[in-house]
């Protein structure tokens, strides 16, 4: 059985002549100094789900990279936000190399030291690790991460670095099944979304050429106001002081943060469940399955769809579809419309966009046999992205209960004949 050890952070960089260290004083890049193109500055917000995000990365000038070459990133290096969310943390690809790190994160390079870089970025993903680190931090109002307790930090490690390989390649494939479904699943969702734009934002519906326009409205359509048109509902709160109301819960109860939270339209499960006698004795009311549940308080307008029947707080405006508003035209019109209910949002201690208002807002009418032809367009999309969630939930599920037993040692991989997943590239090809 391959041996086991425990090493620091420091320990290990120190040993391959690698290094922790903290990204440029903010004082060394001015707001200014930030252009729409060259090279990428990461920063704290970039880092998202253990990768690096360029859709929103800022950039800087070849004259700042020159200047600030000693915080050019490697192959492998991993990459953590200093402030707020510090366990988020991100390993350095090939695309990454020679980016910068941004002021506000933290680097370690592992230098020529014999552990993988793939197996320390997910062990660090450990909840146990996490919690250690989130321990460690230091601050008042917002946790705080430095160089001294990112390299203390223990990591337990096989001695075989061919091992370490195989640990993270077993995980690292359920990572890209993760990967290929969140792929397709934005993929279906845009172009469910692209035909409701071209047919309900645009008006180049089927037939569109043929129809009489009066004030930019197609003959036969109409404005109806939403409390005339389908069922809304709110929630409330069962007693946080009552165990009872909670205790072995089996009535999911959504929040703001589960939606904000969740990875695509559909939503099974709420963090937590309230029992029957907590719906009981709240304000809280009983929506059915397939319901599309929209966030009224602070954060307006995020959207997502339950798939049993549940429950929120008062920080919902629930939408009920029916037959003349079916699920999929409903869920399209109101996630198009934040920026309007954003608008009509009132409060002075956080916005908030009350129901009776929301009742009053007309909605679009399309004739029926329109209505019925985009559902039987887009349903299909919708069926497929809810399987393809489902399928993504039980995917990391099963990794992170494979994740804690692999790289704790208790499960052995030593003789186990494994395929390396793409995602391993050539750079870091293993060998025994």
């Amino acid at each position: 059985m391959s041996e086991w050890i425990v090493k620091t952070i420091g320990e290990i960089c120190d040993f391959g002549n690698g290094k922790v260290q903290t990204g440029p004083f903010g004082s060394q890049l001015h707001q200014s100094d930030y252009q729409a193109e060259g090279y990428p500055f990461v920063m704290p917000k970039d880092i998202i789900n253990g990768k690096i995000d360029e859709s929103s990365v800022a950039r800087v000038s070849i004259s700042h990279v020159d200047r600030l070459s000693k915080h050019k990133l490697l192959l492998g290096d991993i990459i953590y936000g200093r402030r707020g969310d510090i366990g988020r943390q991100a390993l350095v690809i090939k695309e990454n190399v020679g980016w910068l790190c941004g002021s506000g994160c933290l680097r370690i390079s592992l230098g020529k030291f014999p552990i993988d870089p793939m197996f320390l970025h997910l062990y660090l993903k450990l909840p146990e690790v996490m919690s250690w680190v989130e321990n460690q931090a230091v601050g008042a109002t917002m946790p705080n991460l430095n160089t001294k307790i990112l390299r203390s930090v223990p990591i337990r490690y096989p001695v075989n670095v061919y091992h370490q390989q195989q640990i993270a390649a077993i995980l690292s494939a359920y990572d890209d099944l993760i990967e290929n479904n969140d792929r397709r699943i934005a993929l279906l969702e845009k172009m469910a979304e692209e035909i409701y734009r071209e047919w309900f934002v645009r008006l180049r519906f089927p037939g569109h050429k043929q129809v009489t326009f009066h004030k930019g409205i197609p003959e036969g359509w109409e404005m109806v106001e939403i409390g005339k048109a389908f069922e809304v509902t709110g929630g409330g709160t069962p007693s946080k002081e009552e165990l009872k109301y909670w205790t072995d819960g089996n009535i999911n109860w959504y929040t703001p943060s589960d939606i904000t939270a969740s990875n695509g339209v559909f939503i099974f499960n709420s963090v937590l469940q309230c029992t029957e006698e907590g719906l009981n004795n709240s304000s809280t009311r009983l929506f059915p399955a397939y319901s599309i549940m929209m966030t009224s308080r602070a954060t307006i307008g995020a959207i997502g769809i339950n798939t049993t029947i549940a429950c929120t707080n008062q920080g919902f405006i629930t939408c009920i579809p029916n037959q003349k508003y079916p699920i999929a035209f409903l869920y399209y019109w109101l996630k198009l419309n934040k920026s309007y209910f954003e608008m009509l949002s009132t409060g002075s201690t956080f916005a908030e966009l009350s129901k009776s208002t929301f009742k009053k807002i007309s909605i679009l009418t399309p004739q029926n046999l329109l209505i019925q032809e985009f559902t039987q367009k887009v349903m299909p999309m919708f069926s497929v992205i809810e399987n393809l969630i489902k399928e993504v939930e039980n995917l990391k599920q099963t990794r992170d209960r494979l994740l804690t037993r692999l790289i704790s040692g208790k499960l052995s991989v030593e003789d186990l004949d494994i395929h390396f997943p793409p995602s391993m590239t050539a750079d870091t090809t293993p060998t025994k």
